[in-house]
């Protein structure tokens, strides 16, 4: 099987700050914050405990960014949030922005990234 690795790009920069105020808009105006990435896999302070399983023991490197530290790492600019496929070929958009709009809970997003990974594999 050839060897990657996932690459988690939160919508939001790095920093005790950012992620301070990405805290507070969370909770005073959930409808526009901008990270579905983050309400999938997060509480509101911790991770939820199904993705932190699974993130454990699928056996998938990930790697999680936030979109400047991806920049700064990568030189890449893609729609965020999103998940990227990185291996010997490159950098691929493996879970857009669009897809993760329309998940709702950590077991859907857990089902999509087994599906792409699955037909990627055919």
């Amino acid at each position: 099987m050839e060897e990657f690795k996932l690459l988690f790009v939160y919508n939001a920069n790095s920093g005790k700050r950012n992620a301070l105020l990405d805290t507070v808009h969370k909770v005073f105006s959930p409808s526009t914050y901008q990270c579905r990435l983050c309400d999938i896999t997060y509480g509101l302070m911790t991770e939820k405990k199904e993705w932190k399983n699974f993130r454990k023991t699928s056996g998938i490197q990930m790697e999680f960014l936030h979109k400047d530290e991806f920049f700064m790492k990568y030189g890449h600019n893609f729609g965020y949030p999103a998940i990227i496929r990185a291996d010997k070929n490159g950098l691929q958009e493996l879970i857009s922005s669009e897809e993760l709009a329309y998940l709702s809970n950590p077991s859907q997003l857990i089902d999509l990234i087994m599906e792409k990974i699955s037909n990627q594999l055919v």
